[in-house]
């Protein structure tokens, strides 16, 4: 497993992060979910990323719990805020109020003293940025949380808060968590040169785009038995599966891959790793074997021949600039 620092920041994460939406807390079993993190954590994945509202904080329970048998300083642990989690007119968003309030009820279901890295979810047009700022700050201040960060805001709204941050001596933002893949590249043209310019690390959420970049959904098959298209808690998440020609063009990928040597998921997390940018992928799980399979793209560096026929192959069908 390779290790990159966190854009400026002096942490380092492992280049494959372990995340946990719609698996552990609620479609993979307890006793998988275990499985998947202890391996995840034997193969070097040193980071691992959650949220409040997987499974109501059943996730972040689930999480904490396995974490816990390993030394605290050994793995970076991040979760996020946003989200409603309760009724309440103040249970959700990026007040001071959720925020705070929404730390210390992580930190109780994740068992551990501080966050790594704490994320705002979404960006809250409610609220004040300023006020959503100076929260994160007074929890680094008060060491509830190391560093924080952001996940699916605009290059705007990244930009507002970088400057609020150096007018303000506040802490600075570590991170993004935006969607960012082969099929969707719209990050590329202002969002991660933004980031690069602030220093703040890139952590790509979907990069087998939800698993349409395993190869396993063809045109004209029926979906695999087992597969997160074919499980009615999960498919309203996957856009895509139906777009034959989509699929089509993903199989063309296929031989690309097995001439690097790779499976086409590993071929998808090298491409996303080819950017200085990023700082790790996250991947989710739902058995050991596909964590085996994904940490191979670690340190993998594709050939210029290869990022060329990729760009080919997948030709209008690349969200982004290309």
């Amino acid at each position: 497993m390779e290790y990159r620092q966190l854009g400026k920041q002096g942490v380092r994460v492992s280049e494959v992060c372990l995340g946990s939406w719609l698996t552990y807390g609620g479609a993979t079993e307890e006793d998988v979910a275990r499985q998947c993190i202890e391996r995840a954590y034997d193969l070097g994945i040193n980071f691992f990323d959650t949220a409040n509202v997987y499974a109501r904080g059943g996730a972040e329970t689930l999480v904490g719990k396995v974490l816990n048998q390993y030394p605290r300083d050994s793995y970076v642990l991040a979760t996020k805020v946003y989200f409603p989690m309760g009724d309440g007119p103040n249970d959700r968003g990026l007040s001071r109020k959720h925020i705070l309030e929404q730390c210390d009820a992580s930190l109780k279901r994740l068992g551990v003293d501080y966050i790594d890295l704490y994320q705002a979810h979404r960006y809250d047009t409610s609220v004040p940025l300023s006020e959503t700022l100076l929260a994160f700050d007074h929890l680094v201040r008060q060491g509830k949380i190391l560093y924080y960060g952001v996940s699916e805001w605009s290059a705007a709204q990244i930009a507002h808060a970088a400057d609020i941050t150096r007018l303000g001596n506040l802490a600075s933002i570590a991170s993004n968590q935006p969607q960012y893949n082969m099929l969707e590249r719209k990050i590329e043209s202002e969002i991660l040169p933004l980031c690069q310019r602030e220093g703040i690390g890139t952590i790509n959420f979907s990069p087998l785009a939800q698993g349409l970049l395993t190869g396993k959904y063809k045109p004209g098959k029926p979906l695999p038995e087992g597969s997160r298209a074919s499980d009615p808690r999960q498919n309203a998440f996957l856009s895509g599966v139906s777009d034959q020609e989509l699929l089509a063009r993903i199989q063309t990928l296929m031989p690309i891959a097995q001439q690097e040597g790779l499976s086409l998921s590993q071929l998808a997390l090298a491409w996303c790793l080819r950017h200085p940018g990023l700082s790790s992928v996250i991947i989710g799980a739902s058995k050991p074997s596909q964590i085996e399979e994904n940490v191979v793209a670690s340190g993998r560096k594709l050939s210029a021949e290869t990022l060329a026929a990729i760009e080919q192959a997948l030709g209008a069908n690349a969200d982004g600039d290309s």
